[in-house]
């Protein structure tokens, strides 16, 4: 197959989109993690948190949306944008749209939960319910073909990879030295831009994905050189759900990520539980897998490094947070042992 031109992911670019961005997108904070047990575990590690859960709209998905969004010349404005999701693309979208003055009406799965569900209706979206997978992206096609609107991609895509790149360069700045970055993979829009910007600074630094085992898309993508689809996906970290990788962000993660790994969905609250305890942090399995990733399968390339771990979201809800800390709270000797 034919491999997707990366050639427009170059340092000057990334640098160049954040500046353009910087008005409306958080730097987020980094904070260190302080923790007695995960520094046994990791062998005296330093953890920095990059907290992009405390991003406009919950998560680092706003930079790929409002990166996209802004490139939309007037006539295209005028006609809007739509969205397919699951919940934290869809509210990005619309948070995006409303920055630009911009008509958004997106589409999300009517399994979403309702308070991501919500969270984007109150950006002042249109927001259309339609069936999990292909009839959810049917309607956003519909729209674009009916109505004339634009399809901002949940991670596919030159101007979404750029847009994250933000979180990279930013990390990069905040942290001296780093010698591995953890992210959690979904269908690839925050690790590619973030690998790309973390390899052009210093391509010395490892970076790492992690990925649910019930939606591993970027790792048999990458172990068989192409994107893949998978048949089935079986996750609670529903924003890791994408059932495939792409050309363009497979092809910058086969350039510029060392490794992806994947963990049980127990782990992955089991690395809630430990974000909660440790940092104080509430946040979505999403976040929770790149702990359990770096305290898990990663934690014999991490021992005594310099790490940065993405914190990439927090938009969940009371309910399925606490069920989800109760599982993780069993599970969380099995990952620390």
């Amino acid at each position: 197959m034919n491999q997707a031109d990366i050639t427009g992911v170059t340092l000057e670019a990334m640098q160049t989109r954040a500046a353009a961005l910087r008005g409306d997108i958080l730097q987020t904070p980094v904070v260190p993690l302080f923790s007695s047990r995960v520094s046994d575990v990791l062998d005296g590690a330093h953890i920095a948190l990059k907290l992009e859960c405390f991003q406009h709209t919950g998560t680092f998905k706003a930079r790929g949306a409002l990166s996209v969004a802004r490139q939309l010349d007037d006539d295209t404005r005028g006609r809007g944008i739509t969205a397919a999701s699951a919940g934290n693309h869809a509210i990005a979208a619309g948070w995006a749209a409303a920055k630009l003055g911009i008509s958004a009406k997106v589409v999300m799965q009517d399994n979403a939960n309702p308070f991501r569900v919500e969270l984007a209706r109150a950006t002042g979206a249109e927001v259309i319910m339609k069936p999990p997978g292909a009839e959810t992206f049917a309607e956003a096609e519909r729209l674009v073909r009916d109505e004339g609107r634009f399809f901002i991609h949940p991670f596919e895509g030159l101007h979404t990879s750029l847009g994250t790149s933000g979180v990279g360069l930013e990390l990069m700045a905040q942290v001296a030295d780093l010698d591995a970055v953890v992210v959690s993979v979904g269908g690839g829009g925050l690790i590619s831009g973030v690998a790309a910007a973390v390899k052009a600074i210093n391509p010395a630094c490892r970076v790492y994905g992690v990925e649910p085992v019930g939606a591993d898309s970027m790792s048999q993508s990458l172990a068989a050189g192409e994107p893949v689809t998978i048949p089935k996906v079986n996750t609670i970290a529903d924003s890791l759900g994408p059932p495939m990788a792409l050309p363009f962000g497979h092809a910058l993660c086969a350039v510029y990520v060392d490794d992806v790994v994947t963990v049980s969905d127990d782990e992955i609250c089991a690395g809630m539980v430990v974000l909660q305890q440790a940092a104080k942090l509430a946040v979505e399995p999403a976040a929770g897998a790149a702990m359990a990733g770096a305290l898990g399968p990663l934690r014999g390339h991490l021992a005594g490094r310099r790490v940065g771990v993405i914190v990439c979201g927090a938009n969940i809800d009371t309910e399925s947070y606490l069920g989800q800390l109760a599982r993780g709270q069993a599970a969380l000797e099995s990952l620390l042992s």
